[in-house]
């Protein structure tokens, strides 16, 4: 009778295992019988029906109906001021819907004379995510109808992104969980269409890192038409294109989102050009929005009788903020001794563009929360940073509850509490920028370079050799009194 031979799975590798590699979920494991045992094979033995992305389905679909349970003050009661903010409820759906037609039928860019403040293809789901809503007028049973069609969409998309990320990540699916149950998203993900715009970007790093670049240049053109932050992954891969010499993938990539976005936008453009330019209008002659740090120095200031910044001062200011923050992250990827990845890089332009742009709504957090996973997926950090954001999620919230219910500060949160909030949120998010500095001059500390990989998610730049670097003394480096350097 002839042996029969196990059979052999060449093409799988292991998978990185939180609770091994990750030191704070080690600890925790401690209560259900501890860290995965060190002969198991996770990736080369079948896990049976409950696949990680099947568990990363499941556990995004229960932080979805967490966010809808958040939200069940409003969708009981209503969505009316101040007691949409002082539940915490509050969501751009119900407001849009009443103010700006889309419950009298309304289109946005389409319909003559509608003016709406977002992108076009944010607009444009808008409007056809009410055209879903049956009935007529703008009844309380059609708002709620308007808010749970988006809030369904929105959890679709927000299975899309997970699952995009846990792909993009080889041998690391698990950290896709970060965004699967996110607080942030859990808390911020149904106050806009803003998932939309990071679901789009998600599949776009996903078919980058997979050498597709037509399809993911479109798709990032397509996220940019929805909202305007993920245009800036060009200036990531510009980086690593000049670190590599593969300018090629820069090239493709770039000439299809912009065929895509011109493809969105130019038809919307010629059909009602004042309503097009409106988003551009707005964007510029608005005042400091909620949360950004020109508008907290605003209260400051007129507490304290400083001068108040005007919309251009601060169009100013913020530009070259961002402008020389750019500058930065452009010497420290062509200073490090090991070229970054792509993630990194991407996490630290949007973080930059957040903390100097001169609006930051609650749902910006979601902008941010995908690239971390793929950045510095260290759950440590990330729950620290998102407990900050938590509480800066409801001091805004009671902050606008104030503003508009007129009450008395004892009766509120005071103003220096929220300025503090908003300063707390701004330096988390500065902290995990100098922690992804860091694992980008030291790749020893970079949770993703520590396995044995170099950039899973960066497509032609992966095991790319360097082909410029600037010389520099790295920063992290000291010099022994003989001259040889150490790590500092």
């Amino acid at each position: 009778m002839q042996e029969t031979k196990p059979p052999v799975h060449r093409r799988r590798a292991r998978l990185v295992v939180p609770s091994r590699s990750d030191l704070l979920l080690r600890n925790f494991t401690e209560l259900v019988g501890g860290p995965m045992g060190a002969r198991s094979a996770p990736g080369i033995v079948s896990p049976g029906v409950f696949t990680v992305e099947r568990a990363l389905i499941i556990l995004t679909v229960l932080a979805a109906l967490a966010g809808i349970v958040i939200k069940g003050y409003c969708r009981v009661n209503g969505w009316e001021s101040p007691g949409q903010f002082y539940a915490t409820c509050y969501s751009d759906f119900p407001e849009l819907f009443r103010n700006r037609g889309l419950g009298e039928g309304t289109f946005p860019f389409l319909s003559q004379g509608s003016l709406f403040e977002y992108p076009v293809l944010m607009g444009l789901i808008a409007g056809v995510t009410a055209l879903m809503v049956p009935g007529d007028g703008v009844s309380s049973s059609r708002i709620l109808g308007y808010f749970d069609v988006n809030a369904t969409l929105i959890a679709a998309v927000w299975i899309v992104t997970v699952l995009a990320t846990a792909r993009m990540s080889h041998r690391r699916p698990w950290d896709a969980a970060m965004v699967a149950l996110a607080p942030g998203i859990v808390l911020a993900g149904t106050i806009n269409w803003d998932m939309w715009a990071v679901g789009f970007l998600a599949l776009g790093m996903y078919f980058f890192s997979r050498e597709r670049l037509v399809l993911a240049g479109l798709l990032i053109g397509l996220g940019t038409a929805t909202k305007l932050y993920p245009v800036l992954i060009f200036g990531a891969i510009l980086l690593l294109s000049l670190r590599t010499g593969r300018i090629r993938a820069f090239l493709v990539t770039a000439a299809a989102g912009a065929v895509s976005w011109l493809a969105v936008n130019v038809p919307i453009a010629v059909l009602n050009p004042s309503g097009w330019k409106y988003f551009y209008q707005f964007t510029e002659e608005r005042p400091a929005g909620y949360s950004s740090i020109w508008f907290a120095y605003n209260l400051v200031a007129d507490r304290l009788r400083w001068k108040i910044l005007d919309p251009d001062t601060i169009n100013s200011f913020a530009l070259n903020a961002f402008v020389a923050a750019c500058v930065g992250i452009g010497l420290v990827a062509l200073t490090a001794s090991r070229r970054p990845r792509l993630a990194q890089l991407v996490f630290l332009i949007v973080a930059a563009f957040i903390l100097t742009n001169k609006v930051y709504s609650p749902q910006f957090v979601i902008w941010l929360i995908p690239l971390l996973a793929l950045a510095r997926p260290r759950w440590r950090d990330f729950l620290i940073w998102q407990g900050i954001e938590g509480l800066h999620w409801a001091a805004i919230w009671m902050y606008l509850g104030q503003v508009t219910s007129g009450g008395p500060s004892q009766h509120n949160i005071d103003m220096p509490y929220y300025v503090l909030a908003v300063a707390a949120h701004m330096l988390a998010t500065a902290y995990l920028m100098l922690r992804v500095v860091w694992d980008i001059y030291d790749p020893g500390y970079d949770p993703i370079r520590r396995h044995d990989l170099d950039d899973p998610h960066g497509g032609p730049f992966d095991g790319a050799p360097d082909r410029l670097r600037l010389s520099v003394r790295r920063p992290f480096e000291s010099v022994t009194p003989w001259g040889a350097k150490v790590d500092a």
